[in-house]
């Protein structure tokens, strides 16, 4: 049986989801409702690929000795507008991973997508309809609309959020400690955050 079958939701969102009064998540961020439980994810968008972005090694001190523990980046998309980033700790690899991912799906989020290049102007949403920059620690990442066919010009860690997201092409300027892969991700996670934030000019 899986988890979804005997999921028992505890938010009102998760028992809309349950009783099938919400059916996409498109209705949960129109209405700007929150996302508490990890099976409302699970049920709206099953086909989300999820990609470890980094795995660390941390130990810390406590008054029990050192205590060391695997620290986990994770990145979840469905390559079609949805994207996530979390983090999970533990002492097995595996939790971490888990815990990462149910973290990562918690914090999903709708990306607009666009032809946003003054080159290009196909108007298929293959790149970004505009200008958008994210800041995660000292990390700062500006995503500029691509004309189709640049690919994505970015480094590795923020290759693979843009490619969970569904864009295909954009060009990348980044600044700061850019070799720390979870600012980095969650610098990209909140640049695309932005492009809910404004309303695209209509083309004229």
């Amino acid at each position: 049986m899986s988890t979804l079958e005997t999921w028992v939701p505890k938010t009102t969102v998760g028992r809309l989801v349950k009783e099938g009064k919400i059916t996409s998540i498109d209705q949960i961020f129109e209405q700007n409702l929150p996302i508490k439980e990890v099976e409302i994810v699970d049920a709206l968008l099953p086909n989300l690929e999820f990609e470890v972005l980094n795995v660390n090694f941390v130990q810390r001190q406590t008054d029990a000795g050192e205590v060391s523990q695997f620290q986990v980046t994770v990145a979840v998309g469905n390559k079609d507008g949805y994207v996530g980033v979390g983090m999970g700790k533990s002492k097995h690899i595996r939790v971490a991973i888990e815990k990462a991912v149910r973290n990562a799906k918690l914090h999903i989020i709708p990306v607009r997508r666009g032809c946003g290049s003054w080159e290009c102007l196909c108007g298929e949403p293959h790149s970004l309809p505009f200008k958008v920059e994210g800041k995660s620690g000292s990390v700062r990442i500006e995503l500029l609309p691509a004309p189709k066919g640049v690919g994505l010009v970015a480094s590795d860690v923020a290759k693979a959020v843009l490619r969970l997201a569904g864009i295909k092409d954009v060009w990348t300027r980044s600044y700061g400690e850019t070799r720390t892969t979870h600012n980095m991700a969650k610098a990209v996670y909140n640049a695309l955050k932005q492009t809910y934030k404004f309303k695209s000019p209509d083309m004229w």
